[in-house]
């Protein structure tokens, strides 16, 4: 049955070509969602009250084929649906989100979308680029499907970011025994698509999953296998779409984790170690399309 879904999954994304540039709603693979049988506001900002009541409940509760009580985990990953923390506190957050982009609204340099791993850039970030005039949206605990929501309910409105740099997926390992590998990849695809449509003269880089925890843990394993399976998406066939592989540089010679780059957790980057190489990595594909140079692959 997973299979076969995860075929549907593939299918639909390459029948419907759902992410064309057009000014209409966007497309997902799941049908019901696109028909507004699950989300009462597929899109826009501020929430209607039904959208708000919608949302605050349990994400459990408004995964597809839960409207109709059918399991469908694989199409989890690729539509869109709010995170949640228990109450309002996740969507607290996305609103105060919302009311970051407002003030940066117009053209920037760089927008920021991802998880904890994103939303830590702390210091490191003007340290590393100082004069680039920049947006951080990432929210800790995220998967490819909150970002799907949030960038389609006012989370990038009004931004006009001349750079996109996309980190998500971690937290999608937690699920990848339901979902499955490949719609984990095809949910970092499909937010990478929703932000070219978004925002089609910006470069968009697409950063592989970062490893965490160790050689032989379930989530380490899994996403090693969803970063391959990035690879057979042929993301870089846009020219507008770099995608950024730095897990060489993030361990050893027998896979474990380097020392200094991260967290006692083994999934978070050191402001000091981490955050410095992913800077590193980042800045010559940001410095060359922000001069109009050609963007190394």
């Amino acid at each position: 049955m997973r299979n076969a879904l995860t075929l549907l999954l593939v299918a639909a994304c390459h029948l419907t070509a759902c992410f064309a540039s057009t000014a209409r709603a966007l497309e997902y693979p799941y049908a019901p969602y696109n028909e507004g049988k699950m989300d009462p506001q597929k899109t826009g900002w501020p929430l209607t009250d039904a959208e708000r009541a919608y949302v605050l409940k349990a994400e459990y509760e408004r995964r597809p084929g839960r409207e109709v009580n059918q399991h469908k985990p694989a199409l989890w990953p690729v539509t869109p649906s709010a995170g949640f923390w228990g109450g309002s506190s996740w969507l607290d957050t996305h609103a105060n989100l919302v009311k970051v982009a407002q003030a940066g609204k117009g053209p920037i340099d760089v927008l920021l979308v991802g998880d904890s791993i994103t939303m830590q850039w702390g210091e490191a970030w003007p340290k590393y680029f100082p004069t680039l005039k920049t947006v951080n949206i990432g929210i800790g605990g995220d998967k490819t499907q909150n970002v799907l929501w949030r960038l389609d309910h006012g989370g990038v409105d009004g931004l006009e970011p001349r750079v996109v740099v996309l980190l998500i997926g971690n937290n999608n390992m937690f699920f990848t025994p339901e979902t499955g590998i490949a719609p984990a990849a095809q949910g970092i695809k499909v937010c990478a698509d929703n932000l070219r449509e978004k925002f089609p003269k910006a470069l968009v880089i697409v950063v592989k999953v970062f490893p965490a925890h160790a050689p032989g843990n379930p989530f380490y394993e899994d996403i090693k296998k969803v970063n391959a399976a990035l690879d057979t998406l042929a993301l870089e066939a846009d020219p507008k779409v770099r995608v950024l592989d730095i897990w060489g540089e993030m361990v050893n010679a027998d896979g474990t984790l380097k020392k200094g780059l991260f967290t006692p957790d083994n999934i978070h980057l050191t402001q000091d170690g981490g955050y410095k190489l992913y800077a590193g990595k980042l800045q010559p594909l940001i410095e060359a399309f922000l001069a109009g140079k050609e963007v190394p692959k």
